[in-house]
């Protein structure tokens, strides 16, 4: 069905080939996996078979036909025989999915009544029985995936392409997806599909042709996606420290204006608000020791009596007042103790060893 021999592809104004002497064969009603990183040259394979490019050197053999000696006239003829799908659809908004579907047999002239039965037959294989009349934009992201499969198989290629099909849909959509691809290439379709999807090449254990820098590195039966590492990953993880190192800082620089007497706004926090009583400070998570807030307390200005050295608080509250005649309680904490913190030590972490040192926290 498909012969690639000793095929070499280069690009205008790339100084790597995007294929490099790459050779293997796939026999009708195979599902072959391409699979490799970004950029190893699986898209260019499938454009080749597609024949819309032609190997710079060697051979691509297609249905018995090599594609360099493809007239320009008959390669709508000769794609005939080979449906594609694509990653982003490609869906026509303004048709609905049965003008969807019926439009790739209108261009190769199928006449009206072929293509009456024909979609129908297309539409109830993918499951979108009864949603003829709908418009791209009424279908979730799945149904119209499967709207591309329905236009790609319509016509009953013997060959079908899929690139990335399930790359723009959530986890369950891509299984419902997957399954499909099954049952077509068991209806005798031969399938060729680049993914990044490695669960789903472990479990279906079907040939998998690896592409590395566009040279093919490994040709399996039944195998598996092999080294993952490449992959994105699409949850990274937090650093720990980091989000309760940015908030002390920014609660001591609150801190460090209202001891030193002044009253403009702090960076991060908005105007302060006056409440009508005292508001207790919420209790600091477990392995996130924070300081109090500060607290305006609406009540005349007290007398205090002789402070000693450990009752920081009163003495902040008898030498700073707020604008409106209102003391303003400073929290218990040694401001010149904390600037000689590190930011281990303020989050309330201690080291074993002192030659021992602290991670990045920020």
């Amino acid at each position: 069905m498909i012969r690639f021999e000793n095929v070499s592809k280069h690009y205008r104004g790339t100084s790597k080939p995007a294929l490099s002497d790459v050779e293997f064969d796939v026999q009708r009603g195979e599902f072959v996996f391409l699979v490799g990183a970004s950029g190893s040259g699986k898209s260019t394979c499938l454009r080749l078979v597609l024949r819309e490019e032609v190997p710079s050197e060697g051979r691509v053999v297609v249905l018995g036909r090599d594609s360099r000696s493809l007239s320009t006239r008959k390669v709508p003829y000769f794609r005939r025989h080979i449906g594609s799908v694509f990653q982003d659809f490609r869906l026509l908004p303004g048709k609905t999915v049965f003008q969807n579907v019926a439009f790739s047999l209108q261009v190769i002239g199928s006449s009206r009544a072929f293509i009456q039965q024909s979609v129908p037959e297309a539409l109830a294989l993918v499951g979108l029985d009864g949603k003829q009349k709908r418009l791209p934009h009424e279908l979730s992201g799945g149904e119209q995936q499967r709207v591309a499969i329905a236009r790609a198989i319509v016509n009953r290629p013997q060959i079908l392409l899929a690139d990335e099909p399930t790359g723009n849909l959530d986890p369950g959509t891509s299984i419902d997806i997957m399954q499909l691809l099954a049952r077509i290439n068991a209806g005798g379709t031969t399938i060729v599909m680049a993914t990044h999807e490695a669960g789903f090449v472990d479990q279906m254990q079907r040939r998998v042709i690896e592409l590395r820098a566009g040279v093919v590195v490994r040709d399996e039966r039944h195998g598996g996606y092999g080294d993952t590492s490449g992959l994105p990953v699409l949850a990274p993880a937090t650093e720990k420290g980091a989000a309760a190192t940015a908030a002390l800082t920014a609660v001591l620089e609150l801190q460090k204006q209202i001891a030193s007497g002044g009253t403009g706004p702090v960076a991060g926090f908005p105007e302060p608000v006056v409440p009508a009583a005292p508001v207790e400070p919420p209790a600091p998570e477990p392995d996130q020791v924070l300081p109090a807030v500060p607290v305006v307390a609406d009540a005349p200005r007290a007398e205090t009596g002789p402070v000693d050295g450990g009752d920081r608080a009163a003495t902040a509250a008898e030498s700073d007042t707020g604008t409106r005649g209102i003391p303003i309680v400073a929290p218990e904490i040694d401001l010149a103790t904390i600037d000689g913190l590190g930011a281990a030590d303020r989050l309330g972490l201690r080291r074993r060893d002192e030659d021992e040192e602290v991670g990045p926290t920020a």
